[in-house]
This record gives structure tokens, C-alpha cells and sequence, in this order.
């Protein structure tokens, strides 16, 4: 079963206040799953562009890439604004940081530290902070910050499923040409 693009994707918001430690609990396991699911894999299948997609390894970079959006949201909700900043829906930033030409090790690494930073900042939250919203940009609809840290986790594992997904089309590729 493929799963849904992101963008055609919708979000039933609305999460109770008590859904934040389970929430941040799995921000916090984004970056220990990602390093399990793709450490053993030869740079030739990290690279490898299906369809000119993303590899798995720009996957990885483009979680990288968003972890200062999503401090940067978190900034604006704490901060009283109305709308949460928004995004080049292109992510052309991925596409020209050239991750393919970086070491994974170093990538991965990045990750975890700026992910690190953000559960770091989320557990100084007290209480209250956790029900202020904003307007998302996109979507057009208020995100507390439970929900957005919740889209945050949906969005981690949209692309760990991409990434499975690369290598069972690797995997069901190789099996048809033995």
C-alpha cells in the first residue's frame, strides 16, 4: 500500500493537552529510528534517485533541513503571532543542499543534534505554553502546540515510510532482475 502524498494529507487536530509527553517522546525517537532503518545501507542505495525522487538519504536531509521551521513555528506561537511562519513548498532548499554528496554519518549527526535542541526547548515548555496556537499556513486551520508538534511526528514518519518504501522498490528490483 503506498500512503498518501503529504500535501493531499489532512490532520484531525484538536489533541488534548496530555497528548504532549507522548507527542515529544516520539519527536525525541525520530532520530534513533531513522539511524536504525538506514545505517547498514551502501551509499549506492542511499543515493539512488527512484524516479529522480528523493534517495533516502535526501529524505534524511530534508528532515535535517526543516528542524529550523519547526523551532522557528514554535517561536511564533510563543511568541503571540497570529499565523505560523511559512514555507517554500518547493523545498528547494533540499533539493540544492546536494545531500547525496555528503557523508550520511555527518547527516545523521546533524539531525539528531537539531532535534536534540528541539525536545530540549519543548520539555522547558510549562503547562499553559502547550494549548497556544497559531494559524498553520497551509493547512488554514489553528494548530495548538501539541498539534503542531503532532504534525511535526506525522511528517518524521511520512518520510521513514518513504525511505522503507525506496528499499522494497531496491529489494522487489533486484529480486526481478535474479
Amino acid at each position: 500500500m503506498q500512503q498518501t502524498r503529504w500535501f493531499d494529507r489532512s490532520f484531525d487536530l484538536g489533541l488534548p493537552a496530555d497528548a504532549f509527553p507522548a507527542v515529544v517522546e516520539r519527536l525525541r525517537g525520530t532520530p534513533a529510528r531513522l539511524e536504525e532503518r538506514i545505517r547498514s545501507l551502501p551509499p549506492d542505495v542511499l543515493t539512488w534517485r527512484p524516479e529522480d525522487r528523493w534517495s533516502i538519504q535526501e529524505n534524511a536531509g530534508h528532515l535535517l533541513d526543516l528542524e529550523p521551521l519547526w523551532l522557528g513555528r514554535l517561536e511564533d506561537v510563543l511568541a503571540g503571532a497570529e499565523e505560523l511562519r511559512s514555507v517554500d513548498l518547493s523545498n528547494r532548499g533540499t533539493d540544492e543542499a546536494d545531500f547525496n554528496a555528503r557523508p550520511i554519518d555527518e547527516v545523521l549527526a546533524a539531525f539528531r543534534r537539531e532535534r536534540e535542541r528541539l525536545v530540549g526547548r519543548l520539555e522547558s515548555l510549562e503547562d499553559a505554553q502547550v494549548t497556544l496556537s497559531a494559524l498553520h499556513p497551509r493547512l488554514r486551520q489553528p494548530m495548538s502546540v501539541v498539534d503542531l508538534f503532532f504534525f511535526v511526528a506525522e511528517h518524521d514518519d511520512h518520510h521513514l515510510v518513504r525511505i522503507t518504501e525506496i528499499v522494497r522498490e531496491l529489494a522487489a528490483g533486484t529480486e526481478a532482475a535474479a
